[in-house]
């Protein structure tokens, strides 16, 4: 690795805050049409080949009023702080009874607004790593792995409003309890798909306050929310430059984010950037393979960059010796609730298939660049793919290292530049590079032949194919 090649730390942060500055970059939105236009400008300027938008199908969602008041029968009223819940039903002026749901009586919400608790996980840091195999596959030298970390999400994850409308409710109220952010600026879920009731979040003492009014009798809230949901078209936004061979290292993560969103994923654009600059500073004999970069769209809707990249080019993935993504350099913020230490890198999780020599590569380049806080997972690990927005290649049987933080603000518009993992901006790229090279002379059909043998015949990238959210 030739230090001089690289892309500096201000370079790459300052990526991130130009994208950042764009402003809200869900799907189908003008900045995130804006940072298609970006990224491939960068491409060509590189000299990359092959510079290409493919068009990609989504769902675009934009709340444009929403109001929720409440009123009971002791007099108190008061105009709720909300948010609407993605991709829900709009409603104008919907009257009803609230009732708290309760999963063992759901029946007692049917046409009244159903208050809802959703909660988040906060566990182990370390949790997933498989029993036995620490030493091989984590990087903790400071021991802070086994503390609490807050997730931004609960077991329910795309799920929260579904009981409720199963049960015949007329809308939803969810509220965010154990939610470090204090917020209700929550952007779940990011399905893409219509939740057939209204809803709206609020905050946990908004919450707390609602069952306390239910305790003192009859509440009623009038709740309305204004929004646009309507097919749009992102892009997949790619780039290519040649190498050794014609087998192929694929260096991706997603363009588009929840808000302004500069962890999500301002900083994967950012990182898959610098590998670009990077490599195409590199001669073409000296790649070990040809590479090639890889925006998604539509994450925030369905993963559907994900899944129109891999049924576009699916007779070409045999070819693919490795998927690197890379998602979320991000920083823990401090405070209450699991949030963690202040300016302390959020920890990584290094999602990797099963091959003995790649998980020793990734496990070698995080030491060698001291990334802290850092774990090798399988892929299945946490579900029966990585929760990434490439965990679908581990289905068709690609090798994959996918890189993910999930700090708990990564759905909130508090994902602001200042929480960027700036520091190790630079020790990743180098890390992303290590793993790269690490394939050199190894061909696609080898490292899957490794695989198979890992597994004993299996796929040894996945689990299989299933359904399930397209990752965080």
């Amino acid at each position: 690795m030739d230090d001089a090649l690289l892309p500096s730390t201000e370079a790459i942060h300052g990526w991130i805050e130009e994208v950042f500055a764009q402003g809200v970059r869900r799907p189908g939105y003008p900045a995130d049409a804006w940072a298609e236009e970006w990224i491939a400008e960068r491409f060509r300027a590189l000299g990359l080949d092959g510079v290409r938008l493919e068009p990609v199908p989504v769902r675009r969602w934009e709340p444009r009023s929403w109001s929720l008041e409440v009123a009971s029968v002791s007099g108190a009223s008061r105009v709720l702080d909300c948010f609407p819940l993605p991709f829900a039903a709009p409603c104008d002026g919907l009257e009803a009874e609230l009732a708290a749901f309760d999963p063992s009586d759901p029946a007692a919400v049917r046409g009244r607004v159903a208050l809802r608790d959703v909660g988040f996980l906060h566990v182990p840091a370390d949790l997933f790593v498989p029993a036995g195999e620490r030493e091989r596959r984590v990087h903790d030298p400071d021991g802070t792995l086994g503390e609490l970390h807050a997730l931004p999400f609960g077991i329910a994850l795309g799920t929260e409003a579904d009981p409720v409308a199963a049960a015949g409710a007329a809308a939803f109220v969810g509220v965010l309890t154990g939610y470090p952010g204090d917020s209700c600026r929550y952007y779940v879920p990011y399905h893409g798909r219509r939740v057939e009731v209204p809803g709206v979040w609020v905050r946990e003492d908004d919450g707390a306050w609602l069952r306390d009014r239910l305790a003192a009798g009859p509440v009623r809230v009038r709740l309305t929310v204004d929004a646009v949901d309507e097919p749009a078209t992102s892009h997949n936004v790619v780039g290519e430059l040649p190498g050794a061979d014609d087998d192929v290292v694929i260096v991706g993560s997603h363009h588009d984010g929840p808000w302004a969103s500069a962890v999500e994923d301002g900083s994967g654009i950012a990182l898959v950037l610098a590998q670009a600059e990077y490599w195409a500073r590199v001669p073409a004999a000296e790649r070990p393979h040809r590479l090639v970069f890889l925006l998604h769209g539509g994450h925030m809707s369905g993963g559907a960059g994900l899944h129109g990249f891999i049924e576009r080019h699916r007779a070409e993935l045999d070819r693919v010796v490795l998927e690197v993504h890379l998602e979320h350099a991000s920083v823990e913020t401090g405070g209450a609730g699991g949030a963690g230490v202040a300016g302390r890198p959020v920890p990584r999780w290094f999602f990797t298939s099963r091959i003995p020599r790649l998980e020793a590569a990734v496990h070698e380049a995080l030491v060698a660049e001291d990334l802290r806080r850092s774990m090798v997972l399988p892929p299945d690990a946490i579900g029966e793919r990585p929760p990434t927005d490439g965990g679908f290649y581990a289905d068709e049987g690609v090798p994959i290292v996918n890189f993910l933080a999930a700090p708990w603000y990564l759905f909130d518009e508090q994902d602001t530049p200042d929480k960027v993992d700036r520091t190790n901006l630079v020790p990743l790229t180098r890390a992303t590079i290590r793993v790269i090279e690490s394939t050199c002379g190894v061909s696609a059909a080898a490292l899957r032949q490794a695989a198979d043998d890992e597994v004993g015949g299996g796929a040894g990238a996945g689990s299989g194919p299933g359904s399930g959210p397209a990752g965080v």
